[in-house]
């Protein structure tokens, strides 16, 4: 495993920052995660932070040190926090669950697979190219696919019809493998990024600088662009690369390792 990596949050204009990103590794496979804790229900930031944890510590577990079935794990675990994240409502007694989306990636073998939930984005850039880049799970992405919208969501289309933490199972994509080649770049990002940023400018601000340099620009330029009612803006690079392996299998990493979220409430 050679990679290098650097993820970056910032509040913005929001009271609180629901955003929460992380990433864990073996020797053998990374696990690349971002939430975004879903603004007008309960504990949204909780939401997120489960997901990352559940997550976290069933890849610590299963990854030993490779995964059995990458796109399994990543189902599996999408749902296992799903449910995590409805029995913390119940047991709070909350009519009003805590939701958030959900994208995570898993790099093992040379291969990406990934999966996700909502709005939160991932983009993989080869050569200054674009080559995927995830669909969101919104009223506007169905409407620009051409497809029937239910009459209430006419008036609605930011609006997500899915996420985890709902009293519905929630939709979800899964995506590869794909063969990664050295220096291709993943960009994981919640709505704050990509929402203040046409696509060319993330594509143009993650292939022209290292990714140390590149992320904080882009963050940057999202808060700029929005304003002083910037949403959360939360973002989470990764470069495969060859070059000198580190003991677990890292390479030299840009930014700063485990998952960045404060402890959950009562917890």
């Amino acid at each position: 495993m050679k990679f290098a990596v650097f993820q970056l949050s910032r509040q913005g204009g929001r009271a609180v920052n629901e955003d929460r990103m992380g990433y864990s590794y073996t020797r053998e496979a990374g696990l690349f995660l971002l939430a975004d804790g879903m603004g007008g229900h309960a504990d949204g930031e909780v939401a997120a932070q489960m997901a990352l944890q559940s997550i976290a510590a069933r890849f610590q577990r299963e990854a030993t040190p490779a995964l059995a079935d990458v796109k399994g794990f990543l189902e599996a675990s999408l749902l296992s926090a799903h449910h995590q994240i409805l029995r913390y409502a119940r047991t709070r007694y909350q009519s009003d669950t805590p939701r958030t989306t959900l994208v995570a990636a898993v790099v093992q073998q040379g291969q990406v697979c990934w999966v996700h939930c909502g709005d939160s984005r991932l983009y993989w850039v080869r050569a200054g190219r674009l080559l995927q880049r995830t669909r969101d799970h919104s009223f506007a992405e169905m409407a620009r696919s051409g497809a029937l919208l239910p009459g209430d969501a006419v008036q609605n289309r930011n609006v997500l019809f899915t996420c985890l933490g709902a009293t519905q199972r929630p939709v979800f994509d899964l995506e590869g493998p794909h063969r990664l080649l050295p220096g291709d770049r993943l960009l994981l990002c919640s709505d704050g990024l990509w929402d203040a940023l046409p696509d060319a400018a993330l594509l143009h601000g993650l292939c022209t600088a290292p990714l140390d340099a590149a992320v904080p620009a882009l963050v940057d330029a999202a808060l700029q662009a929005a304003g002083a009612h910037s949403d959360n803006v939360t973002a989470l690079a990764v470069e495969w690369q060859p070059g000198m392996e580190l003991p677990g299998g890292v390479a030299a990493p840009a930014g700063s390792f485990g998952l960045r979220a404060p402890k959950l409430p009562g917890g």
